[in-house]
């Protein structure tokens, strides 16, 4: 017999795990603000950008990395394919890890707070590469022979000069955010979803990946470094248990309590 009262517990947001909403509107909103000042704080320095970028594309021969120019001329075949990786390089980021969030805060709560502070540790640890590593990505460096896809085709969120650019931080290429951010949405809704079909969210970190290298805006090793930060905080921060489910208690039969009166009235008319 099934009772409505012994429902899965990952159907049932667990409303106590729940922290107040205007206090993680807030925090959210300050991370965020606290992201762009740290980018912005990176910019300039385009001598150490480009000599890092140099760098980091001689280490990738060197270890044998394939090529980003694979991944470009297979975009380039066709111009509307190049525009969609444009497209979603520009506008799924941010709005991707946003909806992630609220839907955990709403439905798994627990999962949120597992999920605000992996991305708050690491958002931290890239901008702390961001200034430690100032790197141009692969699109501005000569060496390369990729192009500047956005700037091309387009859509783009960067200005074509780089070093004057007041909107972002073209020289904060070390780590992908791109790609750490959203190997976390996808690990997060594996984890906090039980269809069958929940390993599918998984596409979204590897459709990311490909259009940052397609694209020409970051490096096979920004995506690897990233990764590496990622796999330590979720190493360092584990997700919560749940709250045993207690079943609830039986009623206090009253068969003994007969029992007792019955063998009473017997013996009493022993006597």
């Amino acid at each position: 017999m099934k009772y409505a009262g012994n429902r899965p517990a990952d159907r049932e947001p667990d409303t106590s795990a729940r922290p107040p909403l205007v206090r993680e509107l807030l925090l959210v909103v300050g991370l965020f603000v606290i992201y762009k000042l740290g980018r912005q704080a990176a910019n300039g320095h385009v001598d150490e950008a480009f000599h890092n970028a140099g760098r980091v594309w001689d280490f990738e021969r060197a270890v044998h990395l394939p090529g980003e120019g694979v991944v470009q001329r297979l975009l380039l075949h066709d111009e509307t394919l190049i525009h969609l990786a444009n497209t979603y390089y520009a506008t799924v980021h941010f709005p991707a890890t946003l909806l992630f969030l609220v839907w955990l805060y709403w439905r798994r709560p627990r999962h949120y707070v597992w999920a605000r502070r992996i991305l708050a540790v690491l958002t931290g640890a890239a901008l702390a590469l961001h200034l430690l590593f100032r790197l141009a990505p692969p699109r501005l460096l000569a060496a390369t022979g990729l192009v500047d896809t956005g700037q091309v085709y387009g859509p783009t969120v960067y200005g074509a000069a780089p070093a004057t650019d007041s909107m972002a931080n073209q020289f904060a290429a070390m780590p992908s955010l791109h790609f750490g951010w959203a190997v976390m949405v996808g690990v997060g809704l594996a984890v906090a979803t039980r269809s069958r079909w929940r390993w599918l969210w998984l596409l979204h970190p590897a459709i990311t990946l490909l259009v940052i290298v397609g694209t020409a805006n970051h490096y096979w090793l920004d995506s690897i470094v990233v990764a590496a930060l990622l796999s330590v905080a979720l190493a360092a921060l584990r997700l919560p248990r749940a709250e045993p489910v207690r079943p609830p208690l039986p009623w206090p039969s009253v068969v003994p309590q007969r029992e007792h009166v019955t063998s009473y009235a017997s013996s009493g008319a022993r006597r």
